[in-house]
């Protein structure tokens, strides 16, 4: 949760700098930012416990990781009277090969990205996980081709 703290302009040059490569050592991001490398650090501890940042993380290649077919998945659940969403998402969130899941407005009650070895993977999983799930009544699947990129959010240093 984000607590109530105010950006100012070297917080965001530290983000602008931290969104494009987490691995930058905060001296150079102080040198860059002509600030003490103590001054990067005490900027950074406030901006994580504000939770504004939290850590870093390394990104994996789930190709170079033998993961060869990248897809969207909408689902249309139908709730049983005894069933919440939070069950719902609870069930699919025990599917490793999901990396995200949205709850989202439109045609569909979830949208999730999943990584699977090869299409015949892909179709396993939807048939025995997911749509195996009693509250999943309909899904659709979109394979991605290529992906064209990913990116952070761009920090407006303005």
């Amino acid at each position: 949760m984000v607590k109530k703290f105010h950006i100012d302009s070297l917080d965001k040059r530290i983000l602008s700098h931290l969104t494009k490569n987490a691995r930058m050592p905060y001296i150079e991001v102080a040198r860059l930012c002509k600030v003490s490398g103590a001054a990067v650090h005490q900027r950074i501890q406030k901006l994580t416990e504000a939770g504004i940042i939290s850590g870093s993380r390394f990104t994996v290649d789930y190709r170079a990781m033998g993961y060869l077919t990248c897809a969207y998945i909408g689902i249309h659940v139908n709730l049983i009277a005894s069933h919440t969403h939070e069950e719902v998402f609870e069930k699919i969130n025990e599917i490793p090969e999901i990396i995200e899941c949205h709850h989202v407005t439109g045609n569909y009650s979830l949208l999730l990205k999943i990584y699977a070895k090869t299409n015949e993977h892909l179709k396993k999983i939807l048939v025995e996980k997911i749509q195996s799930i009693e509250e999943v009544t309909n899904t659709e699947t979109i394979i991605s081709l290529e992906e064209g990129f990913i990116r952070q959010l761009p920090v407006d240093v303005n």
